[in-house]
């Protein structure tokens, strides 16, 4: 198994192994990915603008066609040199054709071409990952978030660059900012650079004015949904919409709602309503209605603007679902 760990990903980017020829980058963070793909392919081939020493490939042209692969892998350049062949792989499953390639005898045998594969998120057993990891002429890089070590160097190589020193405490406030995609925090701080051109150092004024925190990383989807720590249940508790995520509360409100459709049926037979004939079922878009205005169930609170619990507030709606549902 070949599987790069991530702290000697850098180093394998910097002096890729010639004996794994297929490369593999993948990760969450898709500016940290692309950097890295590019470096590789500027490491395999002597110009990466030349259409004829770099070949390009798309991943639903590889799901369709998976021989393409080793048709262009194996073709020669044309006026000589070393070749490489850059893969975005997208929704499709490329896996089979990267298979066939590792497995190709002519492949193996001519070391002038180097496969490099640009993807997203892939989970530990998504097929092409599987077959990377596996193969022993390729390697899978992973490719996530910055730590803050990662931040602070990538800070420290900018302002090389650009000539500049930044201080500490505009450091500190710096740092936080940046971590959600490499390509969007490098962006930050060029935009830095660039707006303290003609100085010497940077302070947190500067940090403050310019850069913004659209590359921080945005919380977990659990934490924005769930701001509520009582769960939904039989006693009154949040306003907040929590209550949608569970099912038995769903499950409940259609058996609850069958059962007050078939009770509107059978009292239909009994007497006659206003604009109705006798004996006719209920309109489906017209009981919940009357059930609500004859109050057998009260109708969904609306949820606070300022989504957090109030203890104050009459039950919530799957509550008084269930008192109902006892009462029956």
């Amino acid at each position: 198994m070949v599987a790069v760990k991530a702290a000697d990903v850098d180093a394998f980017v910097a002096r890729p192994d010639p004996a794994r020829r297929v490369v593999l980058v993948f990760g969450p963070d898709a500016g940290l990915a692309g950097e890295r793909v590019r470096a590789l392919l500027a490491a395999s081939v002597d110009d990466i603008n030349d259409p004829f020493a770099l070949a390009r490939l798309d991943g639903e042209e590889l799901a369709a066609e998976p021989s393409r692969l080793i048709e262009e892998a194996l073709t020669m350049p044309l006026f000589g040199g070393r070749r490489a062949v850059w893969v975005k792989a997208g929704s499709r499953n490329i896996a089979p054709a990267v298979e066939a390639l590792l497995g190709d005898p002519l492949f193996a045998a001519s070391p002038t071409c180097r496969v490099v594969i640009e993807a997203g998120e892939l989970r530990r057993n998504a097929p092409l990952r599987v077959v990377c990891e596996r193969a022993k002429n390729a390697a899978a890089l992973p490719c996530y978030a910055d730590t803050e070590r990662d931040r602070a160097r990538l800070i420290d190589e900018e302002m090389r660059a650009a000539g500049l020193s930044l201080a500490a405490d505009a450091r500190a406030a710096l740092i936080p900012l940046l971590g959600g995609d490499r390509a969007a925090s490098r962006s930050e701080i060029q935009k830095l650079a660039l707006y303290a051109r003609g100085r010497s150092q940077i302070g947190v004024e500067d940090v403050a004015a310019v850069v913004s925190s659209s590359a921080k990383p945005a919380p977990p989807a659990t934490a924005r949904v769930r701001s509520c720590s009582t769960r939904s249940g039989s006693s009154p508790s949040c306003t907040s919409g929590a209550w949608q995520s569970s099912r038995a509360a769903r499950s409940r409100l259609m058996r609850f709602s069958r059962r007050c459709r078939s009770g509107a049926d059978r009292s239909s037979k009994r007497r006659s309503r206003p604009g109705a004939r006798r004996g006719s079922p209920m309109p489906w878009r017209i009981w919940p209605t009357r059930c609500c205005s004859r109050g057998a169930i009260r109708r969904w609170p609306t949820p606070s603007p300022s989504g957090r619990c109030s203890r104050s507030r009459p039950a919530d709606g799957v509550a008084q679902l269930d008192r109902d549902l006892r009462r029956r």
